[in-house]
Order: structure tokens, then C-alpha cells, then sequence
């Protein structure tokens, strides 16, 4: 009931957008351990590196961040957190002035009961999971496991199996899924240049590939593969629905016409494997990339044709980057890294070109199968440009994705991972702090995804578990069905 009040409220726009015409950055590799971002004064060298940590802070005050004559205490004393009593006083009392909660006001409340209570297993399998995403509004919620299963649940119906898809050429296991923003096509991809299509709205739950139903294949390798089979990492619709962009193991970006139901671009984007890529924002025209060669790169799409090279390239990661997630301004993202270290980027800090290895690396190791190197654990690249870094959780075994949390409830407050030690950590954008670190699961958590409305998040392991993560409290805040 209480969190029921607050779904009403009116979304504030987005607080502070980009303009993707400034991507032209003239800066160069750093050399000496030092860096060079341009000739804004936000990017001198010498400058303090705090400045960006500062606004990035500020940016997530203002959107989950009280009114400030709901958290004066006395004039030049501000109460920080507001306890949720205060701020409904202050809403009746009408001390902001508006009658209302603002948005940031909401998410103040909201973004303070986290979902960290009675984990309830919402399915299991005898293989293990590897992908679990909410759809846009939260209706719908998608797990992907290493048996060729791909299922799709209603939330809202109890989460009761609306599809159950057997997947089609599966090599390995099912690498990614993607719904469409209506909801009514999922992609599936797998160590294959084939991305598979189904159709989510049919009538039926059982869809097995041409047998119950057709799972129309996209061809994603290029003329040029030699007979090498490509394999696709990540896949992501774009907001309109009209492409998909892909990040493969031959080292490229793809990007696919649904429209015109063809490949429109291959970008040769890294120096290996590309295992994440996603859109920047709603324009479609940038893309963020993530690679084993430990870069992200920023891509232009309105002018690589002309350049054929990225708009820029970041570096900070000492091994291979597992999954990028955007914060969907045109300028924030964050990567999860084998150096078992979130970071936090800024666009505005990309070089034009980098190195991936400035040569401080004088160990053998493979994520794969090892444990990470106790002496690794404290260096430092000499170039870093990143914002701020985040660790404490385990990146080994398989591609660990990382989120920012929703905006609608916590305004983005938050960032989440799951981990090869089991768990799910959950940190402080500002601050860099774990908030939380949700303990269940017996294997590798590969991914989680927090509900966009509710206090709710599931996580999906290797141990075949599919788990739901609330913030109960006397009961009254779980999600209506």
C-alpha cells in the first residue's frame, strides 16, 4: 500500500541530457602515466579529478535527493537521509511549496527500502542460468539457461510461465536475450552469427524452434569471415524497435535493419572479443562497446562513416571488460571489469586513441579458471580516466553483468552486479560504499535485474535458481498481482 502512493507521481525529465555534437574530442594517448582530455577546463590534466566525481553526485542528488525545506533542520543545517514520517509531515504541510512529492522526493522514500529480504525461488533448472532481465515496464521477466531454455514469466500473473522457449542452434549456451520495447519480440543470441527471433504475443506457451513455432533467424557474420564462425556476446534492441545492435567474438559491432532485414553496419571495433555493447540513449546514434582488449570505445554513428574510427576510447580497465550498461544521458556509463572492479565513466573523459596494455602486467592469468592474483589486486592503471571505481565483488568464470538501479524508484542511486562468490552486491553511485550484499545462492551469480516500479530484484546462478529479492517490510510493499 505505502509504495502503491507513490506509482501515481509525475516522472520528472531527465536532468541532465548531452549534447552528442560535443563527441569530438582532440585529445591524445596518455603518455608517462599522464593523460591529456582537451583543452576544456574540465578536462585539463592537473585539474582535480574530484570535479566529475562532485557532479556525478550531484546529478544523482537532484534526482533522489528530498526538498531542501524537507531536510532543513535549522537554517545552514540540512538533515540527510529525511525519514519518510518527516517528508509525508512536510507533503501534508505543504512545505515544498508544490503541494506533492517532486520525483527526486519519491525516489528519496522509495530508494531507501531496498530489495534485500526473503529470497523466494521463482523457478529452478537443472542447468545454469545465465540471463535474467525485467522488460520495460516490469510485466514481463526473461531467464535464459544453458540447457537451450529460454523462459519468460507474468509477473503480474503471479509469475506464471507465459512462454517456454526451446532455443534454436544453440552452441554453448544462451548468451543474451533482448525484448523489444512493445514487448512483443525476444532475440535470443549464442555462440553463433544467428540471432533468433520469437514472437513473445503468440498464443501459445510452448514454443519450441519450427517445431511449434517459426524463430526466424538473423544472419549477423559478414562476407568477409573466411569460414570462421562468429559468436555473439551481447545483442540489444535499440527504443524504437527498429535495430539491433551485437558485439561478437570477431572482434566487431554489429548492427542490424529490422526494417529492411539486413546487416546496415560492421564496425572491426576492437583488438578481441567484444562482449558488451549497448545504445547510449534514445537517439540510437551513439554506441558504448566493452572488450577483452580492456577498452570501451564511444561510436558515433553520424560520422564513423566518414572517420571509420571510434569517437573515442577509454581506458582504466587492467583486464578484459564482461558487460557495459548505460545510464541513458549521453554521457555515463558503467563497465564491469576481470579486474574485479566496477567503474564509472564520463564520456567527456575520452582519449581519441589508447593502448590496452601499457605494459605494467608481468603475470600469467585466465579468468577462466583462476583465482584473480592477490598482487594485482592494488595496481592501478597509470592512464585511468574513469570517474570513480567500485569493488568488492568477484568477476571470474563467465561475463558478470552490472546495472545502474532504476530511475523511476531510487533515481539511478544505485549500482548492482552479481558475483562468483554467490552473491549480489549492491553499491553507493556517490558515495562508493556497499549498501547491501544479498546472500542465497550455492553458484556464480551471472545476472540480476531490479524491477523498473518496485522495490524487487532476481537474481539468476548457476545453480539453476531464479530468486526474488523484496523489501517486505509488514508486508504491504510487495508487488500487487
Amino acid at each position: 500500500m505505502f509504495f502503491r502512493a507513490f506509482r501515481s507521481r509525475n516522472t520528472a525529465a531527465n536532468d541532465m541530457g548531452y549534447a552528442l555534437s560535443r563527441l569530438d574530442i582532440d585529445s591524445e594517448l596518455c603518455e608517462d602515466g599522464k593523460s591529456n582530455y582537451g583543452d576544456d577546463d574540465h578536462h585539463k590534466a592537473g585539474k582535480s579529478m574530484n570535479n566529475l566525481d562532485d557532479e556525478v553526485a550531484q546529478l544523482t542528488r537532484l534526482r533522489s535527493g528530498p526538498n531542501e525545506r524537507l531536510s532543513r533542520v535549522h537554517p545552514g543545517k540540512r538533515d540527510f537521509p529525511v525519514s519518510t514520517v518527516k517528508m509525508l509531515a512536510g507533503r501534508e504541510g505543504n512545505h515544498s511549496g508544490r503541494g506533492r512529492f517532486s520525483s527526486a522526493d519519491c525516489c528519496h522514500v522509495l530508494s531507501k527500502y531496498l530489495p534485500v529480504n526473503s529470497p523466494q525461488v521463482v523457478d529452478q533448472m537443472a542447468s545454469k542460468a545465465y540471463v535474467s532481465q525485467f522488460s520495460t515496464d516490469g510485466s514481463l521477466f526473461v531467464a535464459g539457461f544453458q540447457g537451450s531454455h529460454i523462459r519468460i514469466y507474468n509477473v503480474d500473473k503471479g509469475w506464471k510461465i507465459q512462454k517456454n522457449i526451446l532455443a534454436k542452434s544453440l552452441r554453448w549456451t544462451v548468451t543474451d536475450t533482448s525484448l523489444s520495447p512493445d514487448q512483443r519480440y525476444l532475440v535470443y543470441a549464442s555462440l553463433s552469427p544467428i540471432v533468433h527471433i520469437v514472437n513473445v504475443g503468440s498464443a501459445a506457451t510452448e514454443s519450441h524452434a519450427n517445431i511449434t513455432e517459426l524463430h526466424d533467424g538473423l544472419e549477423f557474420s559478414s562476407d568477409d569471415g573466411g569460414g570462421y564462425s562468429v559468436g555473439i556476446f551481447s545483442v540489444k534492441f535499440s527504443t524504437d524497435g527498429r535495430e539491433l545492435v551485437a558485439g561478437s567474438s570477431d572482434d566487431s559491432i554489429y548492427v542490424y535493419d529490422l526494417v529492411a532485414n539486413k546487416l546496415s553496419l560492421r564496425i572491426s571495433a576492437h583488438e578481441s572479443d567484444v562482449n558488451s555493447v549497448c545504445f547510449a540513449d534514445e537517439s540510437g546514434n551513439l554506441i558504448y562497446s566493452g572488450s577483452d582488449d580492456n577498452l570501451c570505445k564511444v561510436w558515433d554513428r553520424r560520422c564513423f562513416r566518414a572517420k571509420g574510427k571510434p569517437s573515442g576510447v577509454l581506458m582504466g580497465h587492467l583486464e578484459g571488460v564482461t558487460f557495459l550498461d548505460s545510464r541513458g544521458d549521453g554521457r555515463y556509463f558503467i563497465s564491469n571489469g576481470k579486474d574485479q572492479s566496477i567503474k564509472l565513466w564520463d564520456i567527456r573523459r575520452m582519449s581519441s586513441n589508447a593502448t590496452s596494455n601499457p605494459g605494467f602486467r608481468n603475470y600469467d592469468w585466465d579468468y577462466r579458471w583462476m583465482d584473480y592474483p592477490p598482487r594485482a589486486r592494488d595496481l592501478k592503471h597509470p592512464c585511468d580516466q574513469s570517474v570513480a571505481t567500485y569493488k568488492g565483488h568477484s568477476v571470474l568464470r563467465t561475463l558478470i553483468r552490472c546495472y545502474f538501479s532504476p530511475a523511476y524508484s531510487t533515481g539511478q542511486k544505485y549500482i548492482y552486479t552479481g558475483s562468483h562468490d554467490k552473491c549480489v552486491y549492491i553499491y553507493d553511485v556517490a558515495s562508493g560504499a556497499q549498501a547491501a550484499r544479498l546472500v542465497h545462492h550455492k553458484s556464480t551469480v551471472r545476472d540480476c535485474s531490479w524491477h523498473p516500479n518496485y522495490p524487487m530484484l532476481v537474481s539468476s546462478s548457476w545453480d539453476g535458481e531464479i530468486v526474488k529479492w523484496e523489501f517486505t517490510g509488514n508486508g504491504d510493499a510487495s508487488v500487487p498481482y
